[in-house]
């Protein structure tokens, strides 16, 4: 996974008057929890732009001014009701050795045969709740939609693997295409649906002669 790094500078007072002025000289007052113990520290606001307004997921190394270097997650962020600028950001540190959980974007590749076809295709989930050690954090998980047609369904189970664990029920519907007004039935499809009805017949004619011949 991607790493952003944000350079900033330890706090050694954080009442409600320091916070203040840090606000007022442009800076964002962080804390990192998961350590021996919460590390404050603040950063300039622009600092968070690659890290808050994007899509991707990041891991994020913060450099402090005394050369110290922690490795963390963005855990939640606050921003002002009014004006939309980040007040406070929560950050959670991460070990190597010790898998973490995070929200990692969904993207879609292929053109689905469905949606060809004048299918609507339905993404409930444009995150996925994944869990890992860091080095198997994906920056993204991929999805070929290609085979869906009209009525398929893709479940979280066909995405599992051994490197990370998708922390979602078993019939978690991850996307799929479901009919329009104006959807065309495939050819394929409809070949498909003939043969299980001609099965379907058949197994029906078959019964009573089986019947018959036990009599």
């Amino acid at each position: 996974m991607k790493s952003i790094t944000i350079n900033g500078s330890q706090r050694e007072s954080v009442g409600k008057k320091s916070t203040k002025a840090l606000r007022n000289a442009g800076q964002v007052p962080c804390v990192v929890y998961g350590g021996d113990k919460p590390l404050h520290f603040s950063a300039p606001e622009l600092a968070f732009s690659k890290l808050v307004y994007t899509p991707d997921a990041h891991t994020v190394v913060i450099a402090l001014d005394n050369g110290e270097t922690v490795n963390a997650i963005m855990q939640d962020i606050q921003f002002h009701p009014v004006t939309d600028r980040i007040i406070h950001v929560d950050f959670y540190q991460i070990f190597d050795d010790k898998e973490i959980t995070m929200n990692i974007p969904v993207r879609v590749t292929g053109t689905s045969k469905g949606v060809l076809n004048g299918g609507n295709l339905r993404r409930p989930y444009r995150k996925l709740r994944v869990k890992a050690i860091p080095s198997n954090l994906p920056d993204f998980i991929e999805i070929d939609i290609t085979p869906l047609k009209i009525g398929s369904k893709l479940y979280i189970t066909e995405l599992q693997n051994d490197a990370y664990k998708l922390l979602h029920p078993d019939n978690t519907v991850v996307c799929q295409v479901r009919r329009s007004r104006l959807a065309v039935v495939d050819e394929e499809e409809e070949e498909e649906e003939g043969a299980e009805a001609t099965e379907g017949v058949e197994g029906t004619a078959d019964a009573p002669a089986t019947e018959a011949a036990q009599e």
